[in-house]
């Protein structure tokens, strides 16, 4: 199961304990702040991309949209999500419940400016209806990841 992938990862930072699973679902943006009862642009959606034939995660606040253009100079291609039904098998965890944590090796993971302006955010921990709360510097602590990009705009 992936929550329990994501929980054995986060248990490596003492932060286990902290994963909320809820009673309804936190599949979306829109569904995870009403369950969790914060704005839609504090939800750390994690978004899903081939470079190449390399998948890579991109964190995001929940008001940012990618910016093709921006995407495109850094990365280098155009954006090419990977389609819904594949990113279980390239990254470990389902639409829904995709976040940085417990993923499988090999996987870059970047975190998008947009975050920045958040004292905490909220991503996924592997499954449609789990969340935990972390600062921005707890973030990048247990999410591995490579490097802040600016691939988004807010809307």
């Amino acid at each position: 199961m992936s929550i329990e992938r994501a929980r054995a990862y986060l248990k490596e930072f003492g932060m286990e304990e902290r994963i909320m699973e809820l009673a309804e679902s936190s599949a979306t943006v829109e569904l995870a702040a009403e369950a969790l009862h914060c704005e839609p642009e504090r939800i750390a959606k994690t978004l899903s991309f081939l470079v190449g034939e390399q998948p890579i995660l991109i964190v995001a606040a929940g008001d940012a949209r990618i910016d093709n253009h921006k995407y495109k100079t850094t990365f280098g291609t155009k954006a090419k999500m990977i389609p819904a039904a594949a990113v279980e098998e390239y990254i470990g965890h389902a639409v829904g419940g995709v976040c940085p944590f417990g993923i499988k090796e090999g996987i870059k993971v970047y975190l998008d400016e947009s975050l920045k302006k958040f004292e905490t955010v909220f991503p996924a921990c592997g499954s449609g209806n789990s969340a935990i709360e972390l600062t921005i510097p707890e973030l990048e602590q247990c999410s591995g990841y490579s490097e802040w990009v600016n691939v988004c705009k807010e809307e």
